[in-house]
């Protein structure tokens, strides 16, 4: 008979968050599937586990994951892990799962830790419906070309981030978006300096700027979604022309504001109709 892959999520900082039946399955795999076999041996150690590892990372893992079928077709059982949270979410691990699956071997999951979902569940901002991004892009124009295919975005959207690039990103945020938009920011999750912030835009960027621990340690980034239009929150002919005579000289927030000024109406229905002035140009 084949064995079978657990596909077992571990602690993403505090090492209390890991589950009874995840310690189980540690113990009984013939081997463990590990994106760095000498971070996982620290969490092993505290819970008594011996068992073989092999390395299974981003630039060996379509090779590895040959070896591994075979071993399980063979008729052992592995655990694949990474080095914190739940495997696959922008971790390694997809190409051993997907050759599982077209070898009828059963992939079973161990669920536990997620960054994603743990600062999600802190945020404050709506989680009924939510996109998960993963990292962005590295240069500044990618991530604001992915920003501004976003702006129309209804539902709360997630992205992961680095200590090295969290304050541009949300600079290069901060240029597609309006300053009010709302956003949260967790770093550190579980750890001892958890922090989870949730405010405007503008006003978690200053933190960002003005407190070194705010650009230290790991990040989640959540961003809401731009509220639907209610069908009382109208635009007059004259307050449409307006702000779309002002899109054509100034950004999309610098024409909000002025049209907000100029007509008295309330900025967020500006803003979504200045989105969807936008959309329509594109389109």
């Amino acid at each position: 008979m084949c064995g079978k892959l657990y596909v077992v999520a571990t602690p993403i900082g505090n090492l209390a968050d890991f589950s009874f039946r995840a310690i189980e399955t540690l113990k009984q795999v013939d081997l463990i599937a590990a994106e760095d076999t000498r971070h996982i041996i620290m969490l092993l150690q505290h819970y008594g586990i011996s068992k073989p590892l092999i390395s299974l990372h981003q630039h060996n893992e379509e090779h590895a994951s040959k070896g591994l079928i075979e071993r399980m077709q063979q008729g052992q059982s592995i655990a694949l892990v990474s080095d914190a949270g739940t495997p696959l979410l922008s971790d390694p691990g997809l190409p051993l799962v997907k050759l599982c699956k077209q070898s009828g071997i059963d992939v079973v999951p161990i669920p536990g830790a997620c960054a994603l979902i743990a600062a999600l569940s802190a945020s404050g901002l709506p989680v009924s419906r939510f996109s998960f991004e993963g990292f962005l892009p590295r240069t500044s124009s990618a991530r604001k070309t992915f920003f501004q295919s976003k702006l129309l975005e209804t539902s709360t959207w997630v992205f992961y981030e680095s200590s090295h690039r969290i304050q541009a990103t949300l600079e290069d945020l901060a240029e597609v978006f309006p300053s009010e938009h709302p956003i949260a920011v967790a770093r550190e999750m579980t750890k001892i300096h958890e922090t989870i912030l949730q405010d405007s835009l503008v006003s978690i960027l200053e933190r960002v700027k003005n407190e070194e621990n705010m650009r230290k340690g790991e990040f989640v980034v959540i961003v809401g979604g731009v509220p639907d239009k209610h069908e009382d929150e109208l635009v007059s002919e004259e307050q449409r022309r307006i702000l779309e005579l002002l899109m054509q000289e100034c950004s999309i927030k610098t024409a909000v504001a002025l049209a907000v000024e100029i007509t008295g109406q309330r900025k967020k229905i500006l803003y979504q109709l200045a989105l969807e002035i936008q959309e329509t140009k594109a389109g």
